[in-house]
């Protein structure tokens, strides 16, 4: 899997932003996920004990990948928990809606046992943007903290 992210210092002053990229879809929905459980807490800190499956459908893979990034939002505040991993598998459907399946793995908030980062509010529509260029997918994402 040819993934990537890195955080922005200078694109959102009072938020959190990033760029993420994959040599295709799913590894940029991959990508992209792993900035927003990164930006919550370090993952190697949080064990698997939650588990929460997740299914949408779009036609828009932009639409879909926010919709999902905060879904992760979503249960962080929902069921009070963490993320250590996640697995993710986006298809193309034969009339041409992206289907994504998510499982998301973590655990409850633990300040004494994990690395909590930022409380992240929300994924915004500010500067938010995918595309592909030459095979290679990418996004910018800026997070409201």
């Amino acid at each position: 899997m040819s993934h990537s992210f890195y955080f922005l210092d200078d694109i959102a002053i009072a938020d959190l932003a990033f760029d993420a990229s994959g040599n295709s879809l799913q590894e940029l929905f991959h990508g992209a996920t792993c900035a927003v459980i990164e930006a919550l807490a370090d993952p190697g800190t949080v064990g698997a004990t939650w588990r929460q499956t997740i299914e949408r459908t779009d036609e828009d893979p932009a639409e879909l990948l926010f919709d999902w990034l905060s879904d992760l939002v979503y249960w962080k505040d929902a069921a009070g928990v963490v993320f250590s991993r996640t697995e993710l598998t986006l298809t193309c459907q034969d009339h041409g809606c992206w289907k994504l399946t998510g499982v998301l793995y973590g655990e409850p908030v633990n300040g004494s046992a994990q690395t909590l980062r930022s409380d992240v509010k929300g994924i915004t529509k500010h500067l938010y943007q995918l595309s592909q260029n030459g095979g290679r997918w990418t996004v910018r994402v800026v997070l409201d903290v």
